[in-house]
Order: structure tokens, then C-alpha cells, then sequence
């Protein structure tokens, strides 16, 4: 028998070795991630996915007291013993439409001049998409620019510039940010933000007049 094939044996023993020694533990194992895997699929079809319409369903009133302009109502009681989004975040906790409730608590607050609240739920909403990861930033900017504490309404301006890109809303808070710039007296700043809606919005609406804001930061010190 040559060299070669005494390795092999010798590794086949090994692994069957193994095998044999280990058998218990594998088989437990491989068991535990079927229970985990079925656990799983149960948590999501019996339990996640109903919770989510219940929670969706539970929504609708309070998210019809918001497009009425009724932010306390839909904070707190929509009528008829429906619940608010603030009952909706927490008793339905985990859900997607808990975490699109505290994005509607944060709007609601920031109308009601409650800024350090919005600020609250705004943090912790879950923002994703090309949409809302703007909105959100720019709606806390907005929040601590009320409060003025501009340094933080600056930073979430950036924020609101570089997690994601469109036409409308980019342009929107470059121009905002722009001009907090501007009041904080960093021009240099403040004509980069000016440059970029010029270079890369100029057919939006905050595109249209960008030049008269050029014009006038380039007459400052830089």
C-alpha cells in the first residue's frame, strides 16, 4: 500500500472516529436549528403577521385625525375608543406599523411645538427607503433649529443631504442648511451648499433662484 493511501485511510478513520464519538451532539444539534427554523416560521405566520394587520387596522383612525390636521386627537384619543399612535407604539411594539406610528408622533409634535419630543420619536424611528431617511433627518434638524441649538439642526441638515438622494428633498434642506450656515456666519460652508443645488438640482424649485443666493454669500468674506 502506497503512502498515499495509508493517509486516506488513516483520515477516513479519523473522521469516522469522529462521527461515531459525536454522533449525539450533531444530531442534537442539527435538531435545535430545525426547532429553531420551525419556531421561526411559526412566530411569523401565527403570531408576527396577524399582530401587524391588527396593528395596521388599529391605525387607521388616528392616521385620519393626521391628514386632519388633529395631531393632539391623533396622539392621544382619534375618538370612539380607537387608539392614538402613542398607544400604538407601545402595545404594539416590534411591529412595522409601531415604528411608522413613532414617524407620525414626531411629526405630530413637532406641529404641536413640542420639539424635544419629535425629536425623541424621530430618533427612534426606523427610517429606510429613499424617502423617509431624508424626511427624518430633516424634520430633526428642523426640531433643534426651533430649539437653537443650531450646531445640531446643521449636522442633521447634512444628514438629510447624504443618506439619500432626490430631486425635491435634497435640494430642499442643501437650501436650509445653506442658510443656517449663513446665520452662523460660515460662508465658505454655506456657498459648497449653495454650489451643489446649482450643480446637481438646478431644475428643481429651490434650483430656480439658487443663483441670487450665490450671489449674494460671494460678496461676503469667505
Amino acid at each position: 500500500m502506497s503512502i498515499r493511501n495509508q493517509a486516506e485511510n488513516q483520515t477516513e478513520a479519523v473522521k469516522g472516529s469522529f462521527l461515531e464519538e459525536n454522533q449525539k451532539l450533531i444530531v442534537g444539534a442539527i435538531g435545535l436549528l430545525l426547532v429553531l427554523v420551525v419556531g421561526f416560521l411559526a412566530y411569523q405566520n401565527l403570531y408576527k403577521a396577524p399582530r401587524e394587520v391588527e396593528a395596521t387596522n388599529a391605525m387607521y383612525i388616528a392616521e385620519f385625525q393626521f391628514e386632519r390636521d388633529s395631531f393632539e386627537n391623533a396622539l392621544l384619543n382619534p375618538g370612539a375608543g380607537n387608539m392614538g399612535f402613542l398607544d400604538i407604539i407601545d402595545e404594539y411594539s416590534g411591529t412595522e406599523t409601531s415604528n411608522l406610528a413613532k414617524y407620525y408622533a414626531g411629526v405630530c409634535y413637532m406641529k404641536l411645538g413640542k420639539f424635544e419630543a419629535a425629536i425623541s420619536y424621530l430618533e427612534e424611528y426606523n427610517a429606510d427607503g429613499d424617502i423617509t431617511p431624508i424626511t427624518k433627518n430633516g424634520l430633526i434638524g428642523d426640531a433643534y433649529g426651533e430649539l437653537k441649538d443650531f450646531g445640531q439642526a446643521i449636522n442633521y441638515y447634512k444628514k438629510a443631504c447624504s443618506t439619500g438622494e432626490n430631486s425635491y428633498l435634497t435640494p430642499y434642506y442643501l437650501k436650509k442648511l445653506g442658510l443656517l450656515y449663513e446665520k452662523e456666519g460660515q460662508n465658505k460652508e454655506a456657498l459648497a451648499a449653495y454650489n451643489r443645488i446649482k450643480s446637481d438640482f438646478a431644475s428643481s424649485p429651490d434650483g430656480f433662484n439658487i443663483e441670487k443666493y450665490i450671489d449674494n454669500i460671494s460678496s461676503k468674506e469667505l
